[in-house]
């Protein structure tokens, strides 16, 4: 079963990742293309989760004739095991990618986790758990992740730093990763100087249940022998209530996108719902889809764009032009000399980033017309 309306979606989420990708990178951007500093949640901060609910979605199509009567073999595991694997090598590849004009692939210092590399291990986990734990189980399973690693975060001390202490540096999450990942390894950017990873090992723990939940809307759409607006009204109503509950536990539990903490997961897990229902009675129910079309073509090469704008990204921003204090990289100038200089810094990178999204369909519509389809 092919869901167009889960095409649609990966691919509004695959354009806002570019987009904010290619902002992030610019000295001025608005507030809402930007992470939040440390607790609370941007658009920004829903892209990543959201490609972990799709991921679950899929899962649900993919992993079906194996989670009924029929018991899966050695060869679905190695498959799962060896698409879990080129996810975290290509995570690799791009951490150690251009730097300053030269490939900078070194073992000795490259960052072991990264975007890709936390999408491949949650997808790996929750993959297994589908397979190896009965279906209500699974929810269990669920709710027990979420909620011990809101307790170890909170209650168990960290040496030097105590018990509860949400910091870079003195959380739990970022404790274990240091006993775990040599230190040359870890994070080094927006203040964690290797004392942790935003993508780290620990914090993917509650990333898995972000992939089971979509695993779980997945099944609630193939239950439904009719497509209707029942299923998107479930939705909408489970994605408030995961709203409400994400609040309440921000309280106690912060919201939080570099921990990954628990109320993230069910906050953005009521935002990836909600407009999962949207695309679906729009598309599959009310049949309305000319809108959804460039968003569906950039769907189905969604990593082969995730890949190909990282790297364009990287060799833009890290190659300049001239030397010394006259020194500029590609992308500051085109960035200053093409937008800022008519639109001003805010407006110019926000246009800088629009251009790179209609870059990217473009090229996504030539891969869609030739049939060329790149799935790990």
């Amino acid at each position: 079963m092919r869901l167009t309306s889960l095409d649609v979606f990966r691919g509004i989420t695959i354009a806002g990742m570019i987009l904010v990708n290619m902002v992030g990178v610019a000295d001025h951007k608005y507030s809402l293309l930007d992470h939040a500093e440390w607790n609370g949640c941007t658009p920004t901060d829903l892209v990543f989760p959201f490609f972990l609910f799709i991921v679950g979605v899929a899962m649900t199509f993919s992993l079906s004739k194996y989670t009924a009567d029929n018991k899966p073999t050695k060869a679905v595991y190695l498959r799962i095991l060896r698409r879990a694997a080129i996810l975290f090598l290509l995570g690799l590849l791009l951490n150690g990618f251009w730097n300053k004009g030269v490939w900078t692939f070194d073992l000795s210092s490259i960052r072991f986790m990264g975007v890709l590399q936390r999408i491949s291990l949650s997808y790996l986990f929750a993959s297994l758990i589908v397979l190896k734990v009965p279906g209500k189980n699974q929810w269990v399973l669920a709710g027990v992740l979420l909620i011990g690693y809101w307790l170890t975060m909170m209650y168990v001390p960290v040496p030097d730093y105590g018990a509860g202490v949400l910091t870079r540096e003195g959380n739990f999450g970022g404790f274990i990763d240091r006993l775990i990942i040599p230190k040359a390894h870890l994070y080094k950017g927006d203040g964690f100087n290797y004392l942790g990873d935003p993508e780290g090992l620990y914090s993917t723990i509650p990333a898995i249940v972000s992939v089971l939940v979509g695993y779980f809307a997945g099944i609630r759409i193939k239950e439904r022998k009719h497509l209707n607006s029942q299923t998107s009204m479930d939705f909408v109503l489970f994605g408030l209530c995961c709203l409400v509950v994400s609040i309440i536990w921000d309280v106690a539990f912060p919201i939080n996108k570099k921990l990954w903490t628990s109320s993230y997961v069910v906050f953005t897990t009521g935002w990836a719902l909600m407009l999962l229902a949207a695309c679906y009675e729009l598309i599959e129910v009310r049949l309305i889809k000319r809108w959804s079309k460039p968003f569906e073509i950039m769907g189905l090469n969604a990593i082969a764009l995730f890949v190909s704008s990282v790297i364009l990204i990287k060799i833009t921003a890290k190659t300049q032009i001239g030397t010394g204090e006259t020194g500029i990289s590609i992308y500051n100038w085109i960035y200053q000399n093409i937008f800022a200089s008519w639109a001003e810094n805010l407006n110019g990178s926000f246009f800088f980033g629009i251009v790179a999204v209609l870059l990217w369909y473009g090229f996504a519509v030539v891969m869609y017309r030739k049939n060329w389809f790149i799935k790990v």
